[in-house]
């Protein structure tokens, strides 16, 4: 374990604070975050993030700086999958655009919280039984084995355990109320449609930990790399989600790249394990090793998905017209959600 200056976790949580205060007051007033604002704030949230790992690599080295780095772009592309359900959540609960932001501001912390308690979990378990790290091997070779058979699970948004917990502990009222978390009707407090779509957003989010937590694991079992790695990388989430709103269908590719990833993870995790437990003379993947194959892949994929257009997006370019029902521009009424 590395042995982390005080000082540098101060900073670390300090600049999460600053961030997230400025953030909140910058987005006070509700309206919709367009291209050039969400790809200001995600240019900004990536600049925290390397700047934080410039200082990491400083201050703890070029092995931590490499983990941290590998470490916090592998987040950021499994996190992709995050934008999608992001999507699905908006359209099934018809969430006005401008008050999106707010949502995905309160999961984002949620996602802070969570990630630490199973990042601690993991790095503790880790620790003392080396073993599990064939069991985390094993799920992120059938995460591989879904992506690449298209069989990721449909998620429903309302048939979520959080959204049915918020029901049952109060009632939940149909129409949206601003951006109201809460509204007294008749004497009775209610929680909004807004509420059950954090509460939707935080069990999305629990359900991608499950590969995502083994995957950084393998990267680093320091508390400090993979939690500030991954901190950084979900600050960054909402940003972009306003950034490629409307262009997430175009990275056709990218899942076939999350499964080679998600593969490549899954062969270190072994690897890593059997030179622990079975013996020292099998090698284990070098950190750099590993942040080379993900930026490459990386690359690839999203370059293949903007030469390569679907073979739809291909047939109506060539026809001018295609069976495709217009989307509409703006969400429908809350009310009829």
């Amino acid at each position: 374990m590395l042995e982390v200056p005080l000082w540098l976790w101060g900073a670390f949580a300090a600049t999460v604070v600053v961030s997230l205060a400025v953030d909140l007051l910058s987005h006070r007033t509700a309206h919709v975050i367009g291209f050039k604002e969400a790809a200001a704030w995600s240019a900004l949230w990536v600049s925290l993030a390397l700047i934080f790992g410039a200082v990491v690599f400083l201050v703890l080295g070029p092995t931590a700086g490499t983990e941290y780095t590998t470490a916090w772009l592998l987040e950021k592309s499994l996190s992709v999958d995050n934008l999608f359900v992001f999507a699905v959540i908006f359209a099934y609960f018809k969430v006005p655009r401008e008050y999106q932001h707010r949502v995905l501001f309160f999961g984002v912390m949620g996602a802070l919280v969570f990630r630490g308690i199973f990042l601690s979990l993991g790095v503790a378990v880790v620790s003392r039984f080396t073993a599990v790290l064939f069991a985390f091997a094993a799920i992120l070779f059938w995460s591989t084995y879904k992506l690449l058979k298209d069989e990721e699970e449909s998620f429903d948004p309302g048939r979520s355990f959080a959204v049915r917990m918020l029901r049952k502990i109060m009632p939940v009222r149909d129409e949206y109320a601003g951006a109201k978390f809460f509204v007294k009707e008749a004497g009775k407090r209610m929680a909004t449609p807004l509420l059950a779509v954090v509460a939707a957003i935080e069990a999305a989010d629990l359900v991608f930990a499950v590969d995502s937590v083994p995957a950084v694991l393998a990267v680093s079992d320091d508390a400090f790399i993979v939690y500030t790695s991954n901190a950084f990388a979900i600050l960054g989430l909402r940003a972009l989600y306003f950034m490629l709103a409307g262009l997430l269908d175009r990275f056709h590719y990218l899942s076939k790249g999350l499964a080679i990833i998600l593969a490549f993870i899954g062969v270190k995790l072994i690897l890593q394990a059997s030179h622990k437990t079975i013996s020292p003379a099998i090698p284990e993947i070098p950190s750099l090793i590993s942040l080379a194959v993900i930026v490459v892949v990386l690359a690839g994929s999203v370059l293949l998905s903007l030469t390569r257009p679907p073979p739809a997006d291909a047939a109506e370019q060539t026809d001018g017209q295609g069976d495709t029902p217009e989307r509409p521009s703006s969400p429908p009424a809350a009310g009829d959600s």
